[in-house]
């Protein structure tokens, strides 16, 4: 079989085999390499923790805002363009789908580009937006590992939204390698620089970014080469205001999504200052309660990750079969994201609600009192929605598949600005500390409830169109 057969045969088979088989090998190289990107942050944490000090884990919170910033616009252009890329593959729209792929990869170097001269030149006013209250210790950690991490901000958005497309044209397990590699090299580098180095916080900025720059490698290699469906052709990129407005258009619900994400680990890391030292009655008790914030989240990311591997694998199967009007087949992939994300995120609040001292210690083996009293019940109070999460998460990117991205953007922003934002900012005026904690599950169950209500017509309409359709 020669190159271009077995490249559309890759392609073409997203429409074709059994919807449980694509969902299982697209799903699981997504979820492998989610779990796997994931381990950048939490190995990060693990050893600072470890070879710093529980505050420092409290210096990686208040940097989270804008590397999460980072990471929606390696979103907004990654995922807007496999949105694209894949729909046009099952369009049969091959040239469109390879100028998205050249427009994607422009795009973020514009924008890393962009981010990382922005970053270091306004460093010191950005820290003192970041919400540390004055006098934070955490936020001389910060300082440290954010003059490092911008520096490598460019490959991290290029390796992380290439990878998007990859998927797109059926080539996960390439995309899995790129995040193995990545998350290998950093679990290897993090105890050499921390511990033997001894470069502190700044060794896992290092890390880090030596860690992205090898997927980025590995990513633009396989996109440069024989095997991709479509590949990259910069001789042949014809810049298109219009195809840029389409991408923006099909990524802007991921990108709000981690916009907001950014805006609500802000207001955290300003509650956990304001409150944190009445609530746990240590002087420094806003440091302690960012590391506690810190760690949930780190172990709240390791369990949706999985839900977001099943979600991205299953995008390029719904797009692709959206595309060719074989509604039946987007009905099914649908059903069965939901049933597998449902499984996972109930065995994670599980383990969450059974362990929760076991988990914290992980991070802060040596923690403080006050530090080992907070996270435990902070974990069990913020996971009260989890088993339920993977139903919203799947439910919003069905509306980008479908080309309703408007409907996706309003569920994403709703959960993390039109909800939580308010929720956290009354609930900590009335409750302090631990009505900031309790805003999360008030907001996930007020966006689950109108997601359900929303979705329900949205499956009428599959399956009124699946009956209708040919077979």
């Amino acid at each position: 079989m020669s190159d271009s057969a077995k490249q559309t045969d890759a392609a073409g088979r997203l429409g074709t085999e059994p919807i449980g088989k694509l969902l299982l090998r697209f799903s699981i190289p997504a979820i492998t390499g989610m779990l796997v990107s994931a381990l950048y942050n939490v190995v990060d944490r693990i050893f600072v923790g470890r070879g710093v000090n529980e505050v420092a884990l409290g210096g990686l919170s208040l940097a989270l805002p804008l590397m999460t910033i980072s990471m929606a616009f390696a979103m907004l252009f990654g995922i807007g363009s496999a949105n694209m890329i894949s729909m046009r593959l099952g369009q049969g729209r091959r040239d469109e789908a390879e100028n998205a792929l050249n427009h994607c990869f422009c795009l973020l170097i514009l924008m890393g580009i962009v981010f990382t001269a922005a970053g270091l030149v306004f460093l010191e006013p950005i820290l003192s937006l970041l919400g540390a209250q004055e006098g934070s210790e955490s936020l001389t950690y910060t300082r440290e590992y954010l003059r490092i991490i911008l520096y490598g901000a460019l490959f991290g958005m290029v390796g992380f939204g290439f990878s998007h497309c990859t998927r797109a044209q059926g080539f996960p397990n390439i995309t899995m390698i790129s995040m193995i590699l990545g998350a290998g090299l950093n679990m290897i580098l993090d105890p050499i620089f921390i511990f033997v180095f001894k470069w502190g916080v700044e060794g896992a900025a290092w890390a880090t970014i030596i860690s992205q720059l090898a997927s980025t490698i590995w990513i633009l290699a396989f996109s440069f080469g024989k095997k991709a469906v479509i590949k990259l052709r910069l001789k042949s990129f014809k810049p298109s205001l219009g195809i840029i407005g389409q991408i923006l258009a099909f990524g802007s619900a991921q990108f709000i999504l981690q916009f907001m994400m950014s805006g609500v680990q802000l207001i955290y890391n300003m509650s956990m200052g304001w409150y944190g030292a009445a609530a746990l009655g240590v002087a420094n008790g806003g440091d302690i309660a960012l590391s506690g914030m810190n760690i949930v989240g780190s172990i709240t990311m390791l369990i949706l990750m999985p839900v977001f591997g099943i979600n991205q694998g299953a995008q390029p199967i719904l797009g692709y079969n959206y595309g060719a009007k074989k509604y039946r087949r987007v009905l099914k992939a649908y059903l069965g994201a939901i049933a597998a994300a449902t499984i996972i995120c109930t065995l994670g609040f599980a383990v969450g609600q059974l362990f929760p001292g076991f988990l914290i210690r992980i991070f802060a083996p040596n923690g403080s009192e006050a530090l080992l009293s907070f996270a435990p019940w902070a974990m069990r109070v913020m996971m009260i929605m989890l088993p339920l999460n993977g139903f919203q998460i799947v439910s919003t990117n069905m509306y980008v598949v479908t080309g309703r991205p408007k409907i996706s953007i309003f569920l994403s922003m709703l959960r993390q600005c039109i909800v939580l934002i308010p929720c956290m900012l009354i609930f900590g005026k009335i409750w302090g500390l631990r009505g900031v904690v309790a805003s999360a599950p008030v907001a996930d169950g007020f966006s689950i409830l109108l997601t359900g209500t929303l979705i329900f017509f949205e499956l009428k309409k599959l399956r009124s169109m699946s009956k209708a359709e040919t077979v």
